[in-house]
């Protein structure tokens, strides 16, 4: 089935994004309280659906396609939410530069290594990377409306994030980099051999016999 557990929760993460967005714009004091827990529970499912799937033997296309759309998705609207409400501003911008370019780099090499068949599976670092960066969004998303501290550890969270986020980064293009410059079309092609002489070509050119 297309559309089993593991893949509907792909899924209602990604319906789970307009909330998130819609949540934060109210003008209330429970609104980016209320943006802060959709996105933990958007969050969550990021882990639960690629474990289902792999439990009950459900993984299918679909939810390879989807699930890091899902997160890239996520992931990006919350960056740019909190830099238009100025949550993030400043130097603070920096680490969403980061993050989001480095998503924009890791999609266009597997694109590209899926042409040559070839695999980039997900690191540790990489794993680690995601949750640091999911739970520094998920403060952030609460900013002033928590205490003073939450700011602060929220902005601390997220420049490690972008300081895994360039490691991991340097270490996934250092792998397409291999098959780049591995490039058969830049060798030229082998100069076809030879045919073998026969007796008549071995004679002078002059044509006259020996």
């Amino acid at each position: 089935m297309l559309f089993n557990l593991p893949n509907l929760l792909t899924l209602a993460r990604i319906a789970a994004i307009p909330l998130v967005v819609a949540s934060f714009w109210l003008d209330r004091g429970w609104a980016q309280w209320t943006a802060a827990v959709l996105f933990f529970i958007a969050s969550v499912t990021d882990y639960f659906d690629g474990w289902l799937a792999r439990r009950w033997q459900q993984v299918s296309r679909l939810g390879r396609f989807l699930d890091p759309i899902a997160d890239k998705l996520l992931v990006a609207s919350v960056l740019l939410l909190l830099c238009a409400f100025e949550t993030l501003r400043g130097v603070h911008v920096i680490p969403a530069l980061i993050i989001l370019c480095r998503e924009i780099l890791v999609s266009g090499l597997r694109e590209f290594l899926a042409e040559l068949r070839v695999s980039l599976p997900v690191s540790n670092a990489a794993k680690w990377k995601t949750a640091i960066q999911m739970a520094a969004l998920c403060v952030l998303l609460v900013g002033n409306a928590g205490p003073d501290w939450v700011m602060l550890l929220g902005l601390a969270l997220l420049w490690f994030a972008a300081a895994l986020t360039l490691w991991t980064g340097y270490d996934y293009l250092r792998t397409g980099l291999k098959h780049m410059l591995d490039d058969p079309a830049a060798v030229p092609p082998p100069r076809p051999a030879s045919p073998p002489r026969s007796e008549d070509d071995k004679r002078p050119a002059d044509g006259r016999a020996s």
